[in-house]
């Protein structure tokens, strides 16, 4: 009897272990992509709702918004969220990976490292000014762009519903 319950004790553990560690090694393989390899993430065919938005961790209020978006991906996992960090390339493994970790942050997280901010900003929205946070919300039919931090989970609730 008690070898069992050792039994399914150990398994358990390893179940949450493993559970844990697949959470915390989500973003242990971020591409770092320039402009052309990133505009795909920006559209989508689907009816889906897709949030793309680009941050950097310089930036205090994107660093506030990402639990809120964080948030937003756990209670709607159908939703499709990238992260787009603008850090710096050479930073990545020393200090944007260990960041979302700290943070917790399971989200899909891509860098981008394309020196010509002004032709790519354009192309995203011509209205952007370039700073941020930025977030596109979108699906095939209808695209939004806010050039601003959503203040809280009901803030972005309330934008993805208009």
């Amino acid at each position: 009897m008690y070898k069992n319950i050792l039994i399914v004790v150990s398994v358990l553990f390893l179940g949450f272990t493993t559970q844990s560690n697949s959470q915390n090694n989500k973003n242990t393989n971020i591409p770092v992509l320039n402009f052309e390899t990133l505009e795909p993430y920006l559209y989508t065919d689907s009816e889906e709702i897709h949030i793309v938005n680009f941050w950097a961790m310089w930036c205090a209020p994107c660093v506030k918004e990402l639990p809120i978006l964080e948030a937003y991906q756990k209670q709607h996992p159908n939703v499709k969220i990238t992260l787009v960090s603008l850090d710096f390339p050479d930073d990545l493994e020393t200090k944007v990976k260990p960041f979302l970790k700290r943070k917790g942050i399971t989200s899909n997280v891509v860098l981008l490292d394309d020196p010509d901010a002004n032709s790519w900003i354009d192309k995203i929205d011509p209205n952007w000014s370039g700073s941020i946070p930025f977030t596109i919300i979108f699906n095939n039919k209808k695209r939004t762009f806010h050039e601003r931090m959503f203040e809280s989970l009901e803030d972005l609730e309330n934008e993805i519903k208009k």
